[in-house]
């Protein structure tokens, strides 16, 4: 196998690997407001249940991302150059989210006011849903092709990738990891966050089916290729079958039938995509493929050695981290708010435990 079809797998291993773990953190953070409404009895501990739940994991998750950009840019660098020159905006929006709703899980708990809390939760939802949403239309105009010119430069605008396929697939992500997050909740924590997160996948999980199922049909219909539409059919089952295990209570089952569903989906469009990287909409002559796109023979060779030495480690310590963390959360796992620095002792607490589970 020639060292560009490697990387073009190595590649679409990480891209799974981020949408997989950072995918039910999107869809935590876009569950903050619903499952735990202000107003509600014990909103503020169910809130802190659910930050809890993906306190210790969120960043590493994020490693994910930044391996695969790293990776693109070593390998494939004018594919690299192409797509980050013409989803500037985009990817922007994209950096901006992840930046600030890494920042509302640091200074959440900084201050014991309710306003503070309340901005910051809001900067959680918007910093989950708007890349929740973002990837996906950038992946779906990655399948579609963007408009290149014969030197693999970008001709298009931003409303260029809001098309309507596009806007699909951002939906499609969006729906599919809220999904994949309510049944990550129902998994990590018990009691009534869990109760809440059950009867919301109960309530969710016909649309988000029927979103994902018409993206995927489309995909096949205008870019498939023949072995992908058993990818899809995965895809398909294992969704409907994570929906039907949770209404038995199995949340473990539920939670592999989610992520066996985004896996399949991911596969899915980087098999249809393939041997193109980027294709052109302008003509086909200007496409991107992994022979054109790529770096020379040597740097793909060194860059095996270092992926070969290091992922297995990565991923080791990743794993050691998800079992140490395993245990369900509940309200009474939650160390109660410090007060506030107006009302505390001069000598007393004022800062409130978040990050990593009580």
């Amino acid at each position: 196998m020639e060292l560009t079809t490697v990387w073009f797998l190595l590649i679409a291993v990480l891209w799974t690997g981020y949408f997989l773990l950072e995918g039910f953190d999107f869809g935590v953070g876009v569950l903050l407001p619903v499952l735990a409404p202000r107003g509600a009895a014990h909103a503020e501990t169910d809130r802190r249940v659910m930050i809890n739940s993906i306190g210790p994991v969120w960043d590493g998750n994020e490693v994910w991302l930044l391996v695969a950009g790293g990776a693109t840019f070593a390998a494939f660098p004018e594919w690299y150059a192409s797509m980050f020159s013409g989803f500037y905006l985009a990817l922007l929006l994209i950096l901006v989210a992840l930046i600030v709703r890494g920042l509302s899980f640091e200074y959440r708990g900084k201050i014991d006011g309710d306003r503070w809390r309340r901005t910051w939760d809001r900067v959680i939802f918007w910093g989950s849903a708007v890349p929740a949403f973002l990837w996906g239309v950038a992946f779906a105009n990655i399948v579609q092709g963007v408009p290149l010119n014969a030197d693999h430069h970008y001709t298009g605008s931003l409303f260029t990738l809001l098309n309507p396929y596009a806007l699909l697939g951002g939906l499609t992500t969006l729906a599919v990891f809220t999904l994949h997050g309510a049944v990550f909740l129902a998994l990590k924590t018990h009691g009534h966050v869990r109760d809440r997160a059950r009867a919301l996948i109960r309530r969710a999980a016909l649309p988000v089916v029927a979103v994902a199922a018409a993206f995927l049909v489309i995909t096949g219909l205008r870019f498939g290729v023949p072995w992908t539409w058993a990818t899809t059919a995965v895809a398909a089952a294992a969704l409907a079958g994570g929906v039907a295990a949770t209404l038995r209570g199995r949340d473990g089952w539920a939670f592999a039938g989610t992520a066996i569903a985004i896996v399949a989906t991911v596969v899915t469009l980087f098999g249809d995509l393939w041997p193109a990287v980027l294709p052109s909409t302008t003509d086909p002559a200007f496409s991107l493929t992994v022979q054109n796109a790529a770096s020379s023979p040597y740097t793909l060779k060194v860059m095996t050695w270092v992926a070969a030495l290091f992922t297995p480690l990565v991923v080791g310590y990743q794993a050691w981290t998800y079992w140490v963390f395993r245990k369900r959360l509940t309200r009474e796992s939650i160390v109660p708010a410090a007060p506030s620095p107006a009302s505390a002792p001069a000598d007393g607490p004022t800062v409130e435990p978040e990050k990593s589970p009580a």
